[in-house]
């Protein structure tokens, strides 16, 4: 297999990509004195500029031009310190153009929207994008084919206006925002895209066939871009953050300081680090009652992990959560005590001492990806009842975390790659490596695809060494309304990439296959409608059993008034379960069921709009069965002010599953599951500079064993019924958790912004589970309140601008 995969990859690899016959061609004029970035385009280095329009129509429809009513032109500049763009956005009805206030990087609200999308290596797969709405937010991402990562920030300008004509939108983007080679003249490659929200078209410069490839092959090209000097970067954002709480009677205060620090190693690498950091204002995490056997994921929201990432993502063998979360050997401290001791502190998380990171691409389009992070030694505190002595017990230790990445692309369409993390523990812990070698390959005409990729873990553990291996393979049909795909996944026993990684289960060989219709030109009914169906064949790899079989069924659809529902429904067949019983080669059978949901979403153009979603399945050979319902309503008050409500109730009643085991014996209870979860999100723009913005969670749910109905797992997979003391070990459960954040976000000049944050956070968790929501919710505002009250500033330093002050 491994043969015939290597095989293809020398195949694919040496074809090249389809030619663009109508490529269009945009000529950069240097300029002497740079325009004032106010968006009136009133300046006159504008006047005898040449200016491009004749933009294509990209959805709904995809063919034929932009309306006579909404033409679009952009025309382009540059000096030695940045490039310039004046936009001319037409529209005939300028008193209908939505403008509604967002934040940066929050783009796709109800405002119209242009971009502009460079690609300094004229690769066809990676652009920077810098975006800008018909109310003046602005935005940035980097784009790899149909990928697009919007944490990624750099610092540009941009201003728009308006008139009886249209509106108007004038960019400044330095050059250290910017990645390109130190060559006298430069090869880049740019589009153009406009979204006009109350028409609900978009359009493009260069034509872009959504059929074929993705969009960051079709760009034009960019001639007269001529001696021009990578600049000197090195960008500081010195941070202070101070900050006050209260809990349980107890009042504690932190300052602390730091510095994330950008610096240009070349022309098209960077090195960012952060030293002394503090995440204090990180996001709250969406904590829920876990039941299953499976570690609870939350994303992540430390910016240094989020951006310029990209790179490090492949494979799936970087999780940055792993760096800084709780201890490895947190859980197992109880196990640790000697007779009379108690736990007096256990720590949840490790801190972080400092972060490094290096990335960049070379013009030879080999991407390059090194990050390296140190977590200090972390104990817990444990005390003798009886003497008083104190003494610590290591739950994580001096860790340092490794990965690099390289990455090479070509035919502006493929890539192969090379990764390897590594994770080592100071003194008598575990350490980890994994290394893995993966392609994605397209033919020249954007046809077909094959993706793959081999993996190899190595984790040396107290208990010894073991080593595991993880494939996958998948060729599909990427051209035309019907599409294919084809798919095996197969991980042995052993692999294991969690010290970096996510891996919920190994010991597994997958098989799927799918097949689609999709529409790309509008019908009389339908803008966009897309059908699938797919087949899953799941087996063990060792030993090779079938464990599941199920068929799925889905379907999207919007209308020209984009309005869009949708249903889906899937049969699953009995399932052998060897992950539930939590012991190795036990399983449980949960017997064929089958179930849906359905979905519709209104207009969010108007000030009114919502979206729900409902479930239901239903067990065959078992008395189970699920309920679902999601109502989600939203109310724009203004264009200054919206406010999202959402409301997530589930039902799952006679559902069984673990409760314990004592090694030999696993004990499984009959339970009613109830989840309610309210959330909602509001957010009041005074301009795309200052926000207040208000996030809220509660989560509640329930495990009730009240039935008292329990069972004793046979070697079959099958239950037998049992007795079962709960008087020690009650699994009945009611979970109840409160989080909100309020915070005024001021972004007070380029790159630098100030953040007033106040939280609360409440929990409770206890085995009152028969009791409904507004009691628990009740009980668990008798619980202590945590407040906290903290005030974070960055700014943002450009070392050129400094150097310059001084020679001036």
């Amino acid at each position: 297999m491994l043969q015939k995969t290597l095989v293809l990859i020398f195949l694919l690899s040496t074809l090249s990509l389809f030619s663009q016959t109508d490529r269009k061609s945009l000529k950069a004029t240097r300029i002497d004195n740079a325009p004032k970035i106010d968006g009136k385009l009133d300046d006159e280095v504008w006047a005898d500029l040449p200016a491009y329009g004749d933009f294509f129509m990209f959805q709904p429809s995809n063919t034929g031009t932009e309306r006579e009513t909404h033409k679009t032109q952009v025309k382009m500049a540059y000096d030695d310190k940045a490039v310039y763009f004046a936009v001319y956005l037409y529209d005939n009805e300028p008193d209908r153009i939505l403008k509604q206030f967002s934040q940066r990087d929050n783009i796709f609200v109800q405002s119209d929207f242009f971009s502009v999308n460079i690609n300094t290596l004229n690769d066809g797969i990676n652009e920077t994008v810098f975006y800008v709405t018909s109310a003046g937010t602005i935005g940035d991402s980097r784009r790899e084919n149909n990928r697009e990562d919007f944490s990624f920030n750099a610092v540009f300008q941009c201003n728009i206006s308006y008139d009886e004509k249209g509106w108007y939108a004038e960019y400044r983007i330095p050059y250290n925002a910017l990645r390109f080679p130190e060559v006298e003249v430069q090869n880049w490659s740019i589009n153009f895209f406009r979204q006009v929200r109350h028409i609900n078209e978009s359009y493009s410069w260069n034509y872009v066939d959504r059929q074929v490839g993705s969009r960051t092959q079709y760009s034009g090209t960019v001639t007269g871009l001529t001696d021009i000097d990578p600049p000197f970067r090195l960008i500081l954002f010195p941070f202070a953050q101070g900050s006050a709480s209260t809990f349980d009677g107890t009042r504690s205060t932190d300052f602390s300081a730091g510095l994330d620090v950008k610096y240009g190693l070349s022309d098209n690498f960077t090195l960012d680090a952060t030293l002394i950091p503090d995440f204090g204002q990180a996001a709250f995490d969406n904590v829920e009652l876990n039941l299953g056997p499976f570690e609870q994921i939350f994303s992540e929201n430390r910016q240094f992990f989020t951006e310029g990432t990209e790179l490090f993502n492949r494979g799936g063998l970087f999780f940055s959560r792993r760096i800084g979360n709780a201890p490895t050997r947190r859980g197992a401290v109880s196990d640790q005590l000697e007779e009379n001791e108690e736990i007096i502190d256990n720590p949840d998380d490790v801190n972080l001492l400092n972060a490094v990171k290096i990335s960049g691409r070379t013009k030879n389009k080999l991407g390059i990806g090194f990050l390296n992070a140190i977590t200090e030694r972390t104990n817990a505190t444990v005390r003798d009842t009886i003497t008083g002595d104190i003494r610590e017990v290591t739950t994580e230790s001096f860790t340092n975390y490794n990965i690099l990445v390289f990455d090479q692309q070509f035919n502006q369409n493929s890539s192969v790659s090379l990764i390897n993390t590594n994770v080592t523990r100071a003194g008598d812990f575990r350490d980890a490596n994994v290394t893995g070698l993966l392609f994605n390959l397209s033919n020249k005409q954007n046809s077909y695809n094959l993706d793959g990729g081999i993996r190899y873990s190595h984790v040396k553990d107290l208990d010894g060494t073991t080593t595991g291996i993880r494939t996958n393979l998948g060729i599909r049909k990427t051209k035309g309304n019907f599409r294919w795909r084809l798919a095996n996944f197969l991980a042995d026993t052993n692999y294991n990439s969690n010290d970096f990684g996510i891996l919920f289960r190994n010991n597994f060989n997958n098989f799927m296959g799918e097949i689609s219709y999709e529409i790309f030109k509008p019908t009389k009914r339908f803008n966009r409608y897309r059908l699938s169906l797919r087949v899953n064949h799941r087996r063990l790899f060792d030993p090779s059993v079938v464990t599941r079989n199920s068929i799925s069924f889905n379907s999207f659809f919007s209308t020209p008034k984009r309005f869009s529902f949708g249903l889906n429904a899937n049969y699953n067949s009995d399932d052998d379960d060897y992950f539930e019983p939590r012991i190795e080669g036990r399983f449980v059978t949960f017997s064929s069921n089958f179930g849906g949901s359905a979905f519709v979403s209104s207009d969010f153009r108007k000030k009114f709009a919502y979206d729900i979603n409902v479930g239901y399945r239903s067990w065959f050979a078992d008395p189970q069965v699920n309920y679902s319902l999601r109502v989600s309503p939203r109310y724009r008050f203004s264009d200054h002010f919206l406010l999202i409500w959402s409301t997530d109730i589930s039902k799952q009643d006679n559902n069984f599953g673990y409760i314990s085991d004592d090694g030999t014996d696993v004990f499984l209870g009959q339970r009613d599951i109830t989840r309610v979860e309210n959330s909602m999100q509001a957010s009041y723009n005074f301009n795309p500079y200052k926000a207040i913005n208000l996030r809220f969670r509660n989560f509640w749910s329930t495990a009730d064993y009240s039935d008292d109905i329990f069972f004793i797992l046979n070697d079959d997979g099958s239950r037998s019924e049992t007795d079962f003391d709960i008087s020690e070990n009650n699994p009945n459960t009611n979970f109840n958790i409160w989080n909100l954040d309020l915070s005024f976000n001021w972004r007070f000049a380029p790159g630098s912004e100030a953040i007033l944050l106040y939280r609360n956070a409440i929990f409770n968790q206890d085995d009152q589970s028969q009791i409904n929501y507004s009691r628990s919710l009740s009980n668990l505002f008798d619980q202590p309140i945590r407040h906290t009250l903290s005030l974070r500033i960055v700014y943002f330093l450009d070392v050129n601008n400094i150097r310059n002050a001084f020679k001036s």
